[in-house]
């Protein structure tokens, strides 16, 4: 079960006056695809490497959302998603995909291509799950948008890198119909890609972005067009301070019939985070951003009355039957190495001295602006030669943990753990403090401020009591180059340095925001 700091009534509350301040989720969350069924909204996103992956968050109102499922239960593409075998994917797997729901079928569907290769096809009755793979097209739907025509029910796939191209599914949706260029960007305009697709009022529309800083709208009567195109936005003044220029996403009409467009920021250290602005439309049937003081207003009015969902901070003491949505490992799991309900217990897969190799790492998203996570440690199963903490994890990375040696017990900060532009690993770090703890019990904690920008540093403590923290090591001063795309997340991890069958587990993990 998770035990939740107090939030607001789960009633609906009134807008009157109410305003939402963008980021309406500090987290990293790209490449979202966002829904609506009914009176409740969805959305995914990219996780690349990541497992289970491309979650599925609910709301009810737009802005404040709660974490319900995976549509990617396994990443079942191959061993290197396993960290076996010598093979890593990192910065491969899931990234722009498309999700949507089809009332004919009471279906949800979600496709995603995975790293050029192929378009992988998802389905569930429900948006909570379960999810399964349903089917496999030969086709690499590149950043693709899914539309299942109200009008007729025919499902279509806008995708592509600059030569954009819509494909028709067959009846069930699992395999390829027909598939036809529709579109070729100028040179003036230059690469397009991100596709999500529309229908409204007998027209359709190809929502595409100009990376990393414009959005463009195709606009056509037929879905293979001829399409007409018109920029939304480009070089907009961004709500964040520090961060990039709102871009990609997608669109979504409330059950008032007030539309909204969902884009997000560049803002590493900490990733790509959802930003929301409402749209109107103008006289030739095109939407239009509203903005504030001609920029992506840091504010605006509720779009609909305000539900408080589970907030996302608090004490995680796995004792449910199942890790949270909120957790995903790097790369697939050893699910025969770990177990929950009395505690994460965490036995070691990896024999290594690289983080980047160990397998059942696991992760949470960090809260912007700030936050802190700490666990409670039980490391008396540890075995000689084990490590097993906590981890600030990207590509340049650090941790504070527990270093079993010779039967003596240490907590030791490691910074410096870094892979180079191959996200082969280029340093497995160095000690830069340690000392030595009994107990078998310990509390670790990492904190990390992850405003967009250079320079954002991660610090690590520990306590032996759970009061008082001694600060330890020095701090790592977070990568905020975006090519690695995934922000920084905290990670628990534990893995053997001489030979397996130790065991930690995790009695808490709690999350502050600043």
């Amino acid at each position: 079960m998770l035990l939740f700091s107090p939030v607001l009534s789960l009633l609906a509350l009134s807008v009157v006056g109410q305003q939402f301040t963008n980021p309406v989720l500090w987290e990293d969350l790209a490449d979202t695809d966002v829904i609506r069924v009914n009176d409740t909204y969805y959305l995914t996103s990219s996780t690349m490497h990541y497992s289970p992956g491309a979650p599925i968050l609910r709301s009810y109102d737009l802005v404040n959302w709660e974490y319900i499922s995976h549509a990617v239960p396994r990443l079942d593409w191959g061993s290197k998603y396993d960290l076996t075998g010598g093979q890593r994917a990192y910065v491969e797997g899931i990234w722009a995909s498309t999700f949507n729901y089809r009332k004919s079928s009471r279906t949800y569907y979600w496709l995603g291509c995975i790293r050029g290769s192929n378009t992988q096809i998802y389905t569930a009755p429900a948006a909570e799950g379960p999810w399964s793979r349903k089917g496999t097209i030969s086709n690499c739907y590149y950043d693709a948008g899914l539309l299942v025509d109200p009008d007729t029910d025919i499902m279509y796939v806008a995708y592509g890198n600059t030569q954009l191209s819509v494909a028709q599914l067959s009846s069930d949706g699992l395999s390829q119909a027909r598939t036809q260029n529709v579109f070729n960007s100028p040179s003036n305009i230059g690469t397009l890609e991100g596709s999500r697709f529309y229908k409204r009022n007998g027209n359709y529309y190809i929502f595409v972005t100009k990376p990393a800083n414009g959005q463009y709208v195709l606009k056509a009567s037929s879905p293979w067009g001829p399409y007409t195109s018109k920029q939304l936005l480009f070089n907009i003044q961004t709500p964040i301070a520090g961060g990039g220029i709102p871009h990609q996403g997608g669109l979504v009409e409330t059950q008032n019939g007030v539309w909204y467009y969902m884009a997000f920021v560049d803002s590493y250290p900490g990733g790509r985070i959802p930003v929301l602005a409402p749209i109107t439309w103008d006289s030739d049937g095109f939407p239009v951003i509203q903005t504030v003081n001609g920029g992506w207003g840091a504010s605006y009015p509720y779009p609909l009355p305000k539900r408080v969902l589970e907030s996302p901070v608090g004490t995680d003491t796995f004792n449910s039957t199942s890790l949270s949505h909120h957790w995903e490992w790097n790369h697939n799991p050893e699910i025969s190495k770990f177990s929950v309900g009395a505690g994460l217990k965490l036995e070691t897969v990896t024999v290594t001295n690289d983080l980047y190799v160990a397998r059942n790492t696991v992760s949470r998203r960090i809260l912007g602006p700030a936050s802190t996570a700490t666990i409670v440690l039980d490391y008396s199963g540890m075995k000689q030669g084990d490590r097993a903490g906590l981890a600030l994890l990207r590509d340049q990375s650090a941790w504070i943990g527990i270093k079993n040696d010779s039967g003596t017990f240490r907590v030791i900060m490691v910074n410096g753990v870094a892979m180079n532009s191959n996200w082969s690993t280029r340093s497995t770090g160095s000690e830069v403090s340690a000392t030595t703890v009994t107990g078998g019990k310990i509390w670790l904690r990492a904190s990390a401020d992850i405003r967009p920008g250079s320079g954002r540093q991660g610090r690590f403590s520990y306590s032996t009591d759970g009061k008082t923290f001694t600060t330890f090591g020095n701090a790592l001063v977070m990568n905020n180059d975006w090519h690695f795309f995934m922000g920084y997340r905290f990670a628990v991890f534990n893995y053997a340095t001489t030979s397996l069958g130790g065991e930690v587990i995790v009695e808490e993990f709690t999350l502050t925001a600043a």
